[in-house]
């Protein structure tokens, strides 16, 4: 809860340094004027010269496409920015609706479904003084000190301890788990932001550019650019709905199963383990779905590298995973 919480407010001020950036357009309007003006000056003086030496009458309507970059330009935070982001933030805010509701949804059943586990695990004699120190002190006065008992309560107080250390290793590694998985989702947002950031700062100057020969291309380009980088948030909500589904999906069949007087939980979470290595691999995915959403060029050095980096991850991740196992069952043949 607390882990989440942390990440949380990390994500509050990374939506905090976007606005607080934002006022550093301005500096870069005064440049992107100049390189339009100069631009729209060779841009209106070519075309007249071309119709005035084709003997052609001139076509103004064309020539008004200078103009109209350069309104954008001197608006620039309001016009374009203001425009796209309130176009874009109600998908925004729907898919993390989204996500806060399956998020609810998982923590009340992953609270249930401990509760149910503690509850069977007292109901067996075998596992019912390794969770509580009550039975534990009841059986062991049920115990008399002949030489059995004796041997009994050493090898009571060793599952015990075994019971605990097996349990505080599994916890650990939910939490570091739990922790890249969180982690993975923070560097998708921070790598998104700088991308906001720049593309916003630097958005006069590419405006400026578009009006010359030759850049026209460069407004589209970067407009594509702009909505598939902020479609990253959206598609990360929506997979981490997806995964909060899975697991509460999950958590209702281990709680249909838990509530059968006559099961016992191993209290294994594998399944858990595996579904939280797919999202941390899944996160670094997020790129290559946003592209498919608004198709964006100029990026694929960026996807490849995230692939990369989300092989060497699920490699890490799998090899933490195989250690903390093996050490686990190497203990349990030992016991």
């Amino acid at each position: 809860m607390y882990l989440i919480a942390d990440f949380d407010n990390l994500h509050q001020v990374l939506r905090s340094l976007y606005d607080e950036m934002m006022p550093l357009c301005s500096n870069m309007i005064g440049i992107a004027k100049a390189i339009a003006g100069l631009g729209a000056l060779f841009y209106v003086s070519a075309r007249v010269w071309q119709s005035l030496a084709r003997a052609e009458p001139i076509d103004v309507y064309p020539m008004l496409r200078p103009f109209a970059i350069g309104m954008c330009i001197l608006f620039f935070p309001s016009i374009v920015l203001g425009t796209i982001n309130s176009v874009l933030s109600p998908v925004v805010k729907g898919t993390a609706t989204i996500l806060e509701t399956q998020t609810f949804d998982m923590q009340s059943y992953q609270a249930q479904k401990d509760r149910l586990e503690r509850e069977a695990l007292l109901r067996n004699p075998e596992t019912a003084y390794l969770i509580s120190n009550e039975e534990f002190d009841k059986k062991l006065e049920s115990l008399g000190w002949s030489p059995s008992d004796l041997a009994t309560m050493a090898g009571m107080h060793v599952e015990k301890g075994m019971y605990k250390l097996e349990k505080s290793m599994r916890d650990a590694f939910r939490s570091l788990l739990e922790l890249i998985f969180q982690a993975a989702a923070l560097i998708i947002d921070t790598i998104r932001t700088f991308f906001l950031i720049v593309l916003s700062i630097l958005g006069p100057i590419a405006f400026a550019l578009s009006i010359w020969d030759g850049f026209q291309s460069t407004l589209t380009a970067w407009l594509n650019r702009y909505i598939s980088v902020y479609f990253w948030l959206p598609v990360a909500n929506l997979f981490g709905a997806m995964l909060g589904k899975i697991q509460v999906l999950m958590l209702t069949k281990d709680i249909e199963a838990l509530s059968n007087p006559n099961y016992i939980p191993d209290g294994s979470n594998t399944i858990y383990t595996v579904f939280m290595l797919i999202g941390i691999i899944g996160y670094f995915t997020i790129p290559t779905v946003a592209n498919w959403v608004i198709q964006a060029g100029g990026m694929g050095n960026y996807n490849r590298n995230i692939n990369q980096s989300s092989k060497k991850a699920g490699n890490l991740a799998g090899a933490t995973a195989g250690a903390t196992s093996g050490n686990i069952r190497g203990r349990l043949k030992i016991k």
